[in-house]
């Protein structure tokens, strides 16, 4: 990466380069998976300062209330958070919430729309998420990830987005298996998918997943 970087530049197609990174995932880090482990058993950061931060965002931007709910209950990354919250306006606005919002199951079905939230490197299939969330939401303006980051660096505030989804990832441990997390936070292999993985079990899920989401609802409210 460090190599390519320095070429880029020198032949003056570094905007290009970084064009690529983006749109393919590529990771800068050497680190391997014995370094990633230690340096989250290394970090200092816990529950109740993620709390914290969630709530004086909230209490900063109000007009981010329903998207940084939407975040922290659902698990899903920043950028997949940004896809759901704007479809569900927009879907809302058609009238037709119904084709990607379960409001019986509770569930909102990404997979419905493969081209948005199944990507080549990150993936999420389905999220739970409250009916009265999803009803405020669909209240609401689009956003873009730029508008929020910027926002949010203006302000001096930390930008801990990815925190949330480790936040969730811990807590769901108490409620879900190891492999129920991998599937809502879009780590599920296709063999997973394929071979073990039965849709009659979801409303068994639902109810422990959501206690993963009043327990930090609870927290953020």
């Amino acid at each position: 990466m460090k190599a390519l970087s320095s070429l880029a530049k020198f032949i003056g197609q570094y905007q290009d380069w970084l064009s690529l990174v983006k749109n393919y995932g590529l990771k800068w880090s050497a680190r391997n998976g014995d370094d990633v482990i230690i340096a989250r058993l290394c970090k200092t950061s816990n529950a109740s300062e993620i709390y914290e931060w969630v709530k004086n965002l909230k209490s900063v931007f109000p007009e981010f209330r329903d998207f940084i709910d939407l975040l922290s209950i659902s698990g899903m990354r920043f950028t997949e958070t940004v896809l759901s919250y704007n479809l569900i306006v927009k879907m809302s606005k058609k009238e037709k919430l119904h084709e990607y919002y379960d409001a019986q199951k509770g569930i909102l079905e990404h997979y419905r729309f493969k081209e948005v939230f199944l990507r080549r490197t990150k993936k999420v299939f389905i999220s739970f998420a409250p009916r009265e969330l999803i009803e405020r939401i669909s209240e609401n303006k689009i956003l873009t990830e730029d508008a929020i980051r910027n926002k949010v660096k203006r302000r001096g505030i930390p930008r801990r987005f990815s925190d949330t989804r480790e936040l969730f990832g811990t807590l769901a441990t108490k409620y879900l298996t190891d492999t129920e997390t991998d599937f809502l936070q879009g780590r599920v292999s296709t063999v997973f998918l394929k071979h073990y993985f039965n849709p009659l079990l979801l409303d068994n899920l639902k109810t422990r997943a959501f206690r993963v989401i009043d327990e930090i609802t609870n927290q953020i409210c």
